[in-house]
């Protein structure tokens, strides 16, 4: 599916924020439900990956495998009755009782086409227990360093601790699947969050550590993040480790090529989060605990995105260009005929040649009324003085209603091809809503949506929007 090709609109929301345990059951279902009877055709996501400890889904310990959160117990869905006990051991147990022949070949099939990742990750999920959860380069040297007679040993004495994380894996690739096929039978497209950096603590950085900048000792020798911005004075050190650019050069970028080949099997579309970083990252030492002594360093994004489209055909990419932009970043999304984004929250805090308001919008577009990052706009509308208010309410005609529909009519109303709004926009929910505040480290990521919301009145209500503005797939159908 092309990045952006019919006028289409789509809903934020993280699977974690759906309302109950495990939401690739009946909860997810429900949305997909909402989403088709409100005229929308994609869902956007932030990364599935399995997240920190912290609850991040940027900071993972895999790129490849699936957060362990997202799977459903439900019987019907699981496929197996665990009792609702949520342990490998349980889901072990009942696979070994239950599932049937044609299903133990279905995991095999499985283990082996995922072998290039899922191996190295089951290994260090057990090495990262039997080490009392610590981070890689704090194991004993054999492990940490990856020696070859330490790592046989390992993979037998940690055979029941690997098989389980095989089998959780499998199950939840069961699910996904199962997730993308109702959704492409309502025409509605997932869109995944591909992040431009992976974690330290991560089982790509242990397996394949001369990709990555290092110091002796495993850990980073210079981390990425981004100068002073809108959403931090001192910036944002976000301590992820730096490519070693001329070794994926040297390898034509096949790490690269995996990734991502891995996140099209769940996803239609990708947006790249942090797309500058493709440019240029900006490198911070790591003995810095701040990022405004960074630097920002060239990187050889053209030949990697000439290498991904080679391989890929049409690039199925929404570059995130937001932060500091400058002409090459520019000049390379527009080279790669990639869409960017217009978040509508930006708009308004300077003039009329601000290219987040409405009149200057890209047909070729993603336009937001706010990210993940962002307070939810009704959040953000009751911070703002009282100037900035008027100037808001001026610019959208005054309307009658309250906010924060005013700027959903306007994201929908957008020249730009794609219109995403969070479903806490959609709710009318406050800041106490919020998804993250970037450069915090504690209260981010735990919103939930609350049980029976998602109701038929708003769903019509954004099915006659969608409609209005020339949105609805539904409608087209």
């Amino acid at each position: 599916m092309s990045a952006v090709a019919v006028r289409r609109a789509g809903v934020l929301l993280h699977p974690t924020s759906l309302p109950g345990d495990g939401p690739l059951g009946y909860p997810a279902q429900r949305f997909l439900e909402f989403l088709h009877a409100g005229g929308f055709a994609c869902w956007q996501m932030l990364p599935i990956n399995p997240a920190a400890p912290d609850g991040s889904p940027y900071q993972s310990e895999s790129c490849h495998a699936a957060d362990p959160r997202l799977l459903s117990l439900e019987p019907a869905v699981l496929g197996l009755d665990v009792g609702g006990v949520r342990s490998a051991g349980a889901l072990a147990a009942a696979f070994e009782t239950q599932a049937d022949a044609s299903r133990r070949a279905a995991l095999a099939a499985f283990r082996q086409r995922e072998a290039g990742w899922l191996e190295d990750y089951a290994l260090y999920r057990a090495l990262k227990q039997r080490a009392g959860g610590a981070a890689w380069w704090d194991w004993p040297a054999p492990w940490r360093g990856r020696d070859a007679q330490a790592l046989v040993d390992a993979r037998e004495r940690c055979a029941r601790e690997r098989e389980a994380v095989v089998l959780e894996q499998f199950l939840l690739e069961e699910q996904w699947q199962a997730l993308r096929a109702q959704a492409r039978a309502r025409g509605i497209a997932l869109i995944g969050d591909l992040p431009m950096f992976v974690a330290a603590d991560s089982c790509e950085v242990w397996s394949r550590p001369g990709l990555f900048r290092l110091a002796p000792d495993g850990r980073a020798a210079v981390v990425a993040g981004v100068p002073p911005d809108y959403f931090s004075v001192t910036g944002q050190r976000w301590g992820n480790p730096v490519y070693a650019w001329e070794a994926h050069r040297r390898e034509d970028f096949a790490w690269w090529l995996a990734r991502v080949r891995r996140q099209l099997e769940w996803f239609d579309l990708l947006r790249i989060d942090h797309f500058r970083g493709l440019a240029a990252t900006w490198e911070i030492p790591a003995a810095c605990d701040t990022a405004e002594h960074g630097r920002w360093v060239d990187v050889p994004g053209d030949a990697l995105l000439a290498r991904l489209a080679d391989a890929l055909g049409e690039l199925p990419f929404i570059a995130e260009d937001l932060g500091t932009i400058t002409p090459d970043v520019v000049a390379l999304r527009a080279r790669w005929q990639l869409p960017g984004m217009n978040v509508l929250q930006f708009a308004f805090d300077s003039d009329a040649a601000n290219p987040y308001l409405p009149h200057n919008h890209r047909r070729r577009a993603l336009v937001c009324t706010g990210t993940h990052d962002n307070d939810t706009t009704l959040g953000w509308f009751t911070a703002l003085d009282d100037a900035r208010r008027t100037r808001v309410l001026d610019y959208l005609g005054q309307p009658g209603e309250a906010m924060p529909w005013p700027l959903i009519r306007a994201a929908l109303a957008s020249v730009a091809e794609l219109a995403v709004v969070p479903l806490q926009d959609l709710l009318g929910l406050g800041s106490e809503a919020r998804m993250n505040v970037p450069g915090t480290a504690s209260g981010n990521w735990v919103w939930r949506c609350a049980e029976d919301v998602l109701d038929d009145a708003l769903a019509a209500r954004c099915a006659a929007l969608n409609v209005r503005y020339g949105r609805s797939v539904t409608a087209r159908s």
